[in-house]
């Protein structure tokens, strides 16, 4: 039976972090419910292409609108079973939002599944829900990492961690590690 899974997106989130969870976790039968503060179901956010192009940091392109198919302001967190948390410039201004940390305490509070991704790391300090794990993240989150008390899991880019029901990753190269540790996370088996 398919889980109903709450999505915390804002502008520029990340394109690839955003699109590939959601479209993957319907594909495999779970309910998604993608929310940005302020805005409604219909509404959309910006994404952004973030590329590893042999500069020092991720270069950043304009990504494609990515349309929300639920309300945050009637999003109630109780009501879902696990919370994803895409990367991007989005944590880093929606950790600002009370009610969001809020949503993301509740899901570390009841011990339900928690996938974040690159810069999702950021909500998860901002929220003091890390403390004791072992965290991944886009490495320029690290510090932001250890700040909040985790163990910076410092792993290739294309892998995964999961600590109890914390599944995390340093950025989209990992969607093949991670999505697979969320769905174990999730209960959801795949057989062949």
């Amino acid at each position: 039976m398919g889980k109903k899974i709450l999505m915390l997106v804002g502008d520029y989130a990340e394109d690839y972090e955003t699109m590939v969870p959601y479209q993957a976790l319907l594909a495999v039968g779970h309910e998604v419910h993608a929310v940005c503060p302020d805005k409604k179901a219909g509404d959309f956010v910006m994404t952004a292409i973030h590329d590893f192009e042999g500069q020092q940091t991720y270069s950043e392109k304009p990504g494609h609108r990515f349309v929300l198919n639920a309300t945050f302001a009637d999003a109630r967190p109780e009501d879902y079973d696990a919370l994803l948390i895409p990367g991007g410039r989005a944590p880093e201004y929606l950790r600002m939002n009370k009610q969001v940390l809020s949503v993301v305490q509740h899901f570390a509070r009841a011990d339900k599944p928690i996938a974040a991704v690159c810069h999702g790391a950021q909500l998860l300090a901002a929220a003091g829900v890390i403390r004791g794990k072992r965290v991944s993240a886009y490495p320029a989150c690290a510090a932001e990492v250890e700040l909040a008390g985790a163990t910076y899991a410092d792993i290739p880019v294309d892998q995964a961690v999961t600590d109890g029901k914390l599944v995390t990753a340093p950025a989209w190269p990992a969607h093949p590690a991670w999505i697979a540790q969320f769905l174990a996370a999730l209960g959801t088996r795949i057989t062949h």
